[in-house]
């Protein structure tokens, strides 16, 4: 779909599988059906939905970005063109930094690879719901090039960033968690997909909050 140019098609799959992705994790629990194998596999399989894919869909915007607008070297051009792929060389770096910390139940450290994506998916997804409103910004090559930086970078760093997997339903301990699904439920039938840009970047926001909160606490 990405490289037929239906990116909006592609967004919609990772939409779907970022739900399986969501489910396997719930059914494995629920059966306790671990393996090592089924640990590889999910592994492999986020790699590729959550690795490959969006880098290949920033690939694809930079292509339609008239690039030849903004770099006067064909070579310049040509070489470009594939940095969108940095995004999926970090997201394995971050599967593989996961895959080997034992300290990432209730917090991830790092912008975890699905959040990653699906924030990457909502450019096409924007592009279609608001035609030529964002063009500006979202086929931008710089836009693209300096996003894909910040997006790697965020994906390796030491961010703490907390998970949306609820051990109690207390308000007091899940206040950030409560402030981000109830800003969800109001910004997405007004914005649509242009809300999911705003709520990635409140998640990480939030996230401050809550660490300057727990070093207060301590």
């Amino acid at each position: 779909m990405i490289f037929r140019n239906h990116l909006e098609w592609a967004a919609y799959l990772v939409l779907i599988a970022a739900f399986f992705d969501l489910l396997d994790g719930m059914a494995a629990r629920k059966k306790s059906a671990y393996s090592d194998f089924g640990k590889e596999l999910d592994s492999l399989a986020d790699a590729i939905s959550f690795g490959f894919v969006p880098g290949a869909i920033m690939f694809k915007l930079l292509q339609l970005s008239h690039m030849e607008n903004y770099f006067q070297s064909e070579i310049i051009i040509k070489v470009i063109q594939f940095f969108p792929f940095i995004i999926s060389v970090f997201s394995a770096l971050r599967l593989a930094k996961f895959n080997l910390s034992t300290n990432q139940s209730d917090h991830f450290i790092g912008l975890p690879t699905p959040a990653n994506t699906i924030l990457i998916i909502s450019y096409p997804l924007i592009l279609s719901q608001f035609p030529g409103r964002f063009d500006n910004i979202l086929l931008n090559p710089y836009f693209i090039l300096i996003f894909s930086l910040i997006s790697s970078y965020l994906l390796v760093s030491n961010l703490n960033l907390f998970s949306l997997k609820f051990k109690s339903f207390k308000f007091n301990e899940n206040l950030f968690q409560y402030i981000l699904i109830l800003c969800s439920i109001i910004l997405f039938p007004f914005l649509l997909f242009a809300a999911i840009p705003i709520l990635i970047f409140l998640y990480i926001f939030l996230s401050f909050l809550e660490n300057i909160k727990t070093k207060t606490n301590n």
